[in-house]
């Protein structure tokens, strides 16, 4: 399974019992499972068995057509994913106290190099298209950044974030009046043997 699979699958069955109001204690007891190792799936510590998984999900009389819709493979993903800060993921591990998780963005990328970045871009900044032999993700710290693509404009605000395969022609663009910083993340995949 994709790593971001796992991430869904774990959220949903943690999302589901929490609306049900069934603590890991009884969920395991149905599910003929301990309490510790539901614990485990739900913050993303282990990959379930397909029994496991089966027998968590009918435990929470779930039908497993329902509780997989709205799941995607990568095939159909848009090339672009844009992510608003209003879409981030609130999520707990454990019992922390004073710990507060938001997932923006997972997804499985081929064995690569990372390459972290921090941009500031003025607003009369100018580049022509471009392209990179990386995935690129892009995270606005501050201001607001239009992000230019051969056939599509994307306008991002602070908090908001785009992941895409930099070999597609882009270039960003300061829209705001101040300068606008970007924390950049490439991913380059290896080359195999």
């Amino acid at each position: 399974m994709k790593s971001n699979t796992i991430f869904k699958i774990s959220s949903r069955i943690r999302e589901i019992r929490k609306g049900q109001g069934i603590t890991l204690h009884e969920l395991g007891e149905r599910a003929g499972v301990s309490k510790g190792l539901l614990s485990q799936i739900e913050n993303n510590r282990t990959v379930p068995s397909l029994l496991v998984l089966i027998n968590i999900i009918n435990s929470l009389g779930i039908n497993l057509n329902d509780f997989f819709k709205g799941f995607t493979s990568e095939g159909d993903l848009d090339p672009i994913i844009v992510c608003r800060k209003e879409e981030y993921e609130k999520f707990e591990k454990e019992h922390a106290v004073g710990f507060s998780y938001q997932r923006i963005f997972t997804t499985s990328i081929a064995s690569s190099t990372m390459d972290v970045v921090l941009l500031e871009l003025e607003p009369d900044a100018t580049r022509p298209m471009v392209t990179t032999e990386a995935f690129e993700y892009k995270y606005i710290l501050a201001g607001e950044v239009e992000y230019i693509f051969q056939d599509k404009k994307v306008q991002l605000h602070e908090g908001d974030s785009i992941l895409f395969d930099g070999r597609q022609s882009h270039t960003p663009r300061n829209i705001g009046s101040k300068i606008a910083r970007m924390l950049i993340i490439y991913f380059f995949e290896q080359e195999k043997a």
